[in-house]
């Protein structure tokens, strides 16, 4: 047990300030999976490094492709049927991170990857 309350997470004090890593031993060495504003997201890439990591499940969808879903800092979310992260123009990344984005004239543009 370490003092974030995860295995393998500690607090690093760097120059900017502190923040959480993830580190654990392999084959006596030392090999750290990141450093990351909070203890969960440390854990995550802990738990994700060493196949312990199970996703949540996708929300259920309830409704109709395209019908607004909930509203999330004043922007609209559209459920998508055809989706696997059951969000319209949300795809998610084989490194596990998420992709948003939207095809204009045939080419998909993306906003961005997110955690």
């Amino acid at each position: 047990s370490s003092a974030t309350g995860y295995k393998a997470v500690s607090i690093w004090r760097g120059v900017y300030g502190s923040r959480f890593r993830a580190k654990h031993n392999v084959d006596g060495r030392q090999v750290c999976y990141g450093t990351f504003d909070t203890a969960v997201e440390a854990a995550v890439a802990y738990a994700r490094a060493v196949g312990e990591y199970q996703p949540p499940a996708p929300p259920p969808i309830v409704a109709a492709e395209g019908e607004v879903a909930a509203e999330a800092e004043g922007l609209r979310l559209h459920l998508s049927s055809s989706s696997a992260t059951g969000y319209k123009g949300v795809q998610q990344s084989p490194s596990g991170r998420f992709q948003a984005g939207h095809r204009v004239d045939g080419r998909r543009v993306c906003y961005g990857t997110f955690d």
